[in-house]
């Protein structure tokens, strides 16, 4: 059976962060970009068996958001740090190192390279589009090779497809209770987690709340719950990575909220955290503000009654 691999070029990156190029991050257009094409591949029963992707932030993000789209989990992905800056001749060795079951391949990485390897590889030459680009960002190119991917090699494989975001509709379908529909997001964007982080502060019983990124509500510090992760997983990578708290999160589900977001309802599963580190405030300079309330305060500040019916069965599980 013949061989098939798909290349994909790194979505949109941010070129005004003033990083190093490696960990230069993708932009909103670069994320949508990869999760379009993810859903279409798996539309298109596309979904690769083994993935390669370059380490860079904007490459590795680009393939976890493709595979996210199809229903993958990133722990599929296989870092290969070759792919960064690599030219054709790396990356044709590469992919002759692919284990033999794997009947679909997926890279993920950078121009020049991938646009060099995929003019190499194809038997019959291919034309620029009319920007003059064969192999833009977030553009996926799907070939057929032969039954052998240690015998990839110049000339060897035809080109099936080659798709842009921009070719897609800017919707991804979704059903739910009203049947099959049409959202701005993947679907698993709507099952979410949130810890309710709580210590003893200057003697004081607390809990932690954090600001949205457009720091105009404070919330409990809340993930999407990515395919292949657990909602514990989601919550307390949230902990961490908005509210610089670790601590022992329960197995048991406090509670539901949900929360009207991206033209849908967010189902977002709450469970307890407690507190056993904190990042001290002098080194936390995230996007979100963070501040410790008592119940009652973080109540008011919430102003939601599902989220205080929560706050309340939590003290009273800590009671007994």
């Amino acid at each position: 059976m013949n061989k098939e691999l798909l290349i994909l070029r790194h979505g949109k990156s941010d070129w005004n962060t003033q990083v190093d190029d490696f960990y230069r991050p993708l932009i909103e257009r670069g994320k949508r970009g990869a999760e379009l094409l993810g859903v279409w591949t798996q539309q298109q029963d596309l979904v690769p068996d083994f993935v390669l992707s370059s380490p860079a932030t904007r490459a590795l993000d680009t393939a976890k958001r493709f595979c996210h789209a199809m229903g993958l989990s990133e722990q599929l992905i296989y870092q290969e740090a070759k792919i960064y800056e690599a030219n054709a001749a790396t990356l044709k060795a590469i992919i002759n190192e692919c284990p033999h079951q794997a009947r679909r391949v997926l890279i993920v990485g950078h121009n020049p390279g991938l646009e060099h390897l995929l003019q190499d590889l194809l038997s019959d030459p291919i034309s620029a589009a009319e920007d003059g680009k064969i192999l833009p960002t977030a553009t996926l190119a799907h070939l057929t090779l032969g039954q052998y991917w240690s015998q990839t090699s110049s000339g060897c494989a035809t080109l099936n497809s080659l798709i842009r975001p921009s070719l897609l509709a800017e919707q991804f379908p979704f059903v739910g209770l009203k049947g099959a529909e049409f959202r701005p997001r993947p679907a698993y964007y709507y099952s979410q987690a949130a810890v309710i982080p709580y210590c003893i502060v200057d003697n004081v019983f607390k809990l932690l709340l954090v600001s949205s990124s457009h720091k105009q509500r404070w919330r409990f510090p809340t993930s999407i719950i990515a395919p292949g992760s657990t909602p514990q997983a989601a919550g307390t990578q949230a902990a961490w990575e908005l509210a610089g708290v670790k601590g022992v999160i329960s197995d048991e589900v406090l509670g539901y909220h949900s929360q009207a977001k991206w033209r849908g309802q967010c189902v977002i599963q709450l469970f307890p955290l407690a507190v056993t580190e904190i990042v001290p405030s002098a080194e936390w300079s995230k996007q979100h503000k963070r501040q410790w309330l008592t119940p009652k305060q973080a109540m008011l500040e919430l102003n939601s009654p599902g989220l205080s019916k929560t706050i309340k069965k939590l003290l009273s599980l800590l009671e007994q």
